[in-house]
């Protein structure tokens, strides 16, 4: 770890999630609290980002660099002791930086979706970042970090009160209020034009342990969920958009912490939609509809016309009065081997992918540059793996997030 300037650099304070992110920070940490930067390829633009987010942001330094510079963002890294980068696609333009937080050693987060690209980022970078200390936590925004600490959280409680975990968990979204964003949707999108042009990546998108550590020997089959009828929930459940991603992240959880919830463990996740056969047509509805828009962006005709009239451009997203009117409700219903069962709900007060998104990535780069001490080695963690109970704190104190057990 190097001695650094600066506690956190916001690499993409340009973006649209970068921008209320830089909000946030200055409204969270006072003058001292943070000392941290931002960081982009435009020095108007980021003059414009301080302006817009006011006096408070007056003091903030601003460094320019091009996500492809590798010189300048291996400066940027060398001044601080946390890089966040909300720079996506992360496929097309994530990998400079995380070589250069491997190469000196400095701590990483970001908010990416994109499985394949962490897999790819693990197999090419993961003894470099070993070598040099350099902690590197994807996915620190809505994916996945209710879903990792929420799965986190319940195996803490079935342990304090069973003296053993579930080896099977079942999430369900009860509340999302909440818009997407163009960036967002151009990770989508790219990820649905590389995939079917590459056979081996399809394949690699169908295996739910496609980013577990070597060696995990988790094989039980997992669930994906189109339409069913839950007892549980007295509801019909259809798809969640996020459940690619997630699952995987929670999956290499469990094989980062030595099959900590067995290797036989079950992970699904679906979207409640309520009883009765209106309820139903609205699960198959939202299932056809992930299915059509899949197969629209894989095709090149329907794929430009989706970009070019339909779907949010890059840097657009939802209101401020949308964020603050957003918010979720997650449930996780655990059960143990021989029976027992427990339930937990994760919550947020914000839009999911950007107002709460902005705040879970402040919180996990203040918990990497204040919590996690030295001893942690470098490597690719998750959220769970390595920053978990000092970050489940910060967000319940900072960042409007509620972890309940469900009597």
């Amino acid at each position: 770890m190097s001695q650094s300037s600066f506690d956190v650099i916001v690499f993409g304070a340009t973006s649209f999630v970068g921008q209320i992110l830089s909000q946030y920070l200055c409204d969270q940490f006072a003058p001292g609290e943070l000392n941290w930067a931002m960081a982009g390829r435009s020095e108007s633009k980021l003059q414009e980002v301080k302006a817009l987010v006011g006096d408070k942001a007056k003091d903030i330094p601003v460094f320019v660099a091009d996500a492809a510079d590798h010189a300048a963002l291996k400066n940027l890294c060398e001044q601080t002791k946390v890089i966040i980068s909300t720079v996506g696609p992360y496929a097309l333009y994530g990998e400079p930086m995380i070589k250069a937080c491997c190469d000196t050693g400095t701590d990483y987060c970001d908010l990416t979706g994109e499985a394949h690209w962490i897999k790819r980022m693990v197999d090419r970078y993961e003894d470099q970042a070993k070598a040099s200390g350099a902690r590197i936590v994807h996915s620190c925004g809505f994916d996945s970090i209710p879903s990792d600490l929420g799965v986190y959280f319940l195996q803490q409680q079935a342990q304090q009160q069973f003296g053993t975990h579930c080896n099977d968990i079942k999430m369900r979204v009860k509340k999302l209020k909440g818009g997407a964003s163009g960036g967002t949707i151009a990770s989508v999108v790219n990820l649905t034009k590389e995939a079917s042009k590459d056979p081996a990546l399809r394949k690699e998108l169908a295996n739910p342990y496609s980013i577990c550590p070597p060696g995990h020997k988790s094989t039980v089959r997992q669930k994906n969920i189109i339409v069913e009828y839950d007892e549980e929930h007295s509801s019909w459940v259809g798809p969640f958009i996020m459940a690619g991603i997630n699952t995987r992240i929670v999956h290499r959880s469990n094989g980062l912490s030595g099959n900590a919830y067995g290797e036989d463990f079950l992970y699904e996740e679906a979207t409640l939609v309520g009883d009765g056969e209106k309820a139903k047509r609205g699960a198959k509805k939202a299932a056809f509809g992930m299915k059509a828009f899949t197969i629209g962006a894989a095709l090149a005709p329907t794929r430009w016309v989706l970009e070019k009239f339909i779907l949010p451009k890059p840097g657009e997203g939802p209101t401020p009065e949308q964020q603050l009117k957003g918010g979720f409700d997650l449930r996780f219903a655990g059960t143990t081997s021989d029976g027992k069962s427990i339930k937990v709900k994760v919550t947020g007060d914000r839009d999911p992918g950007y107002g709460s998104t902005a705040k879970m990535l402040g919180q996990s780069a203040a918990c990497l540059a204040f919590d996690i001490d030295d001893s942690r080695p470098g490597g690719f963690w998750t959220p769970a793996t390595l920053l978990g109970e000092p970050l489940i704190e910060r967000l319940i104190s900072h960042a409007g997030l509620k972890f309940d057990i469900v009597e």
